[in-house]
């Protein structure tokens, strides 16, 4: 069904997923912003702001100018989520056809309104077919063909299932789902999750507090998760727990670091300033905190990591009224 693609994003995320697909199609072509990185993919093949000891294969090429994503049966959407809805619309501007699959990979929902990044699409596209992919997938390891398992999400099975072929190789092993919502949720509420274990590894306060919130973050993820329309089960699976888990311990973690630096002492501007990218969970916790608020839905984790990040409330004060709260039965 495919024969190119255009990737949307030049980050890390974006330069990986040209690796993974790269064997599977003729032609890809990345779109961003960063002159410098665009220059050196075309003349070196590596790009220098991410990853860039991984060398890419020839058949993959980058440009600045947007409407060259025109053409491509396949458009993927690796940009952050505060620039979707741009990228969106800027490519209806390009007169983007009607028949072209938009794929997108960006987790978190939209300030303000809530809205999950399909959602954004489709509003913007109401004719293009739409699929989220999303899982325990750290962009360095995709791109050094470590082994990886992902989900993805269509309503169309037969989409889902042409996806699931373009992106099957025999390190990478995507899943396929009807579950939109829930697998977009799960890959934006865990980010929140993955900051407050690195909150509490920066506190010091052990492995058993540490697995103690990610099991708790579980059911608070599956709580809001459902209310906001995902099925429960969607969150036992890749980009529920598989997610949950690896943004929670990995080195990679950038939501994990941010949270480590924030747990040590540091501001959150002295935590994003070190990491150097784009921390999904920070706006994340804003958007999803009012939107589990609106959902009346109980989040004691998102509301602490909350009353940190916009409050300057201290973390060590933060994790110790969370622990202190009423006792309840696990089951609520």
């Amino acid at each position: 069904m495919f024969k190119s693609a255009a990737i949307l994003g030049s980050g890390s995320f974006g330069t990986a997923i040209a690796k993974v697909v790269s064997s599977n199609l003729e032609n890809i072509r990345i779109i961003g912003r960063d002159e410098d990185s665009i220059a050196s993919i075309n003349s070196k093949h590596q790009n220098p702001r991410y990853l860039k000891e991984i060398v890419l294969p020839e058949n993959i090429s980058a440009t600045t100018d947007l409407s060259e994503a025109l053409g491509h049966p396949l458009v993927i959407f690796a940009v952050p989520t505060s620039a979707t809805r741009e990228c969106a619309e800027a490519l209806l501007a390009a007169g983007l056809a009607a028949d072209v699959v938009l794929l997108s990979c960006a987790k978190g929902i939209e300030k303000d309104s809530g809205l999950r990044m399909s959602e954004i699409l489709q509003g913007v596209f109401p004719e293009n077919p739409i699929a989220v992919m999303s899982g325990p997938n750290h962009a360095e390891e995709m791109a050094v063909g470590q082994a990886t398992c992902a989900v993805i999400g269509a309503k169309d099975s037969s989409l889902a299932g042409s996806l699931q072929d373009l992106f099957t190789l025999p390190y990478f092993r995507p899943y396929t789902s009807n579950d939109l919502a829930g697998i977009e949720l799960g890959g934006a509420i865990k980010n929140i999750y993955a900051i407050a274990a690195g909150i509490s590894h920066g506190l010091g306060l052990g492995d058993n507090a540490v697995a103690a919130m990610v099991t708790r973050a579980l059911a608070e993820m599956t709580r809001l998760g459902t209310a906001l329309g995902g099925q429960s089960e969607t969150f036992s699976g890749l980009s529920g727990v598989g997610d949950l888990i690896v943004t929670c311990f990995s080195a990679h973690s950038r939501n994990h670091r941010v949270g480590l630096a924030l747990g040590e002492g540091k501001t959150l501007d002295e935590a994003i300033t070190s990491l150097g990218m784009v921390a999904e969970g920070v706006p994340n916790t804003l958007s999803i905190y009012e939107a589990a608020r609106r959902a009346g839905v109980r989040t004691p984790i998102i509301d602490a990591v909350y009353s940190i990040i916009y409050k300057n409330k201290p973390a060590a004060v933060a994790m110790t009224e969370l622990l202190t709260r009423d006792t309840r039965s696990e089951c609520e």
